[in-house]
């Protein structure tokens, strides 16, 4: 799915929060999202999933403007917050079934959907008995129920052991070309492992825009980690 971002500007009472940003995402790529905090990550993700209208600008799909409210769009993105938040009382695999209802998903693989994300230990347990990790992985499995064109991760990794990380860049790398992915992560050994590209924000302004296999070091995230400093001074 390919989508262009156009001037978007988003102004909280005096403080722009975005400020005339302009940059493409292009189908199957996986994209890293950074930035300090404060510097508008959170906002662009809320535009892109329709919780938030900007003030100036549109997202567009070749040149036709994208309803970022209508239904018909919210069906081809899914998206995962940092927060994640999950009903403690239903099951895990009464939560995905619930899930597909709202997307009125006739069939779907359940088995397949629980296996891929690594949920087959806790299929029958109930949510609020589940650790952290187990958690991002259902709210990654909602995410994907309905086979989106654009996965929107924030923070994704958040609460998993160095196995579980390992499992899940696995899967987010397995859904390229078929999916486009857009990672909002503060976990630069996330990026350099699994991006495509990364968008460097900083103050409400894109300050760099860069494809991976562009840097020198590309694989090294100590060298992604210097020159992050370096863009966001």
């Amino acid at each position: 799915m390919k989508i262009r971002f156009e001037h978007i500007t988003k102004v909280y009472g005096t403080q722009k929060a975005l400020d005339q940003i302009d940059f493409t995402i292009d189908s199957g790529q996986i994209i890293g999202l950074l930035g300090p905090n404060g510097a508008g990550k959170s906002t662009l993700i809320k535009i892109l999933i329709g919780l938030l209208i900007p003030e100036n600008g549109r997202i567009a799909q070749e040149d036709t403007t994208i309803n970022t409210q209508s239904q018909q769009y919210k069906t081809m993105i899914g998206y995962l917050p940092e927060d994640n938040p999950l009903p403690k009382e239903l099951f895990t695999g009464e939560y995905l079934a619930q899930t597909a209802a709202l997307y009125t998903l006739k069939n779907f693989d359940r088995e397949s959907l629980i296996e891929r994300t690594g949920l087959s230990t806790v299929a029958h347990k109930k949510i609020g008995t589940l650790s952290k990790g187990f958690k991002q992985r259902l709210g990654l499995a909602a995410a994907l129920i309905h086979g989106p064109k654009l996965l929107v991760l924030d923070e994704p990794m958040t609460g998993l052991d160095p196995n579980q990380i390992q499992e899940i860049r696995k899967l987010i790398k397995s859904l390229s070309p078929a999916t486009t992915v857009l990672l909002s992560t503060h976990i630069l050994q996330d990026i350099v492992a699994i991006c495509d590209r990364i968008l460097v924000f900083n103050k409400g302004q894109l300050v760099q825009d860069v494809a991976l296999t562009e840097l020198e070091n590309n694989k090294d995230a100590t060298a992604l980690e210097a020159l992050f400093a370096k863009w966001t001074a």
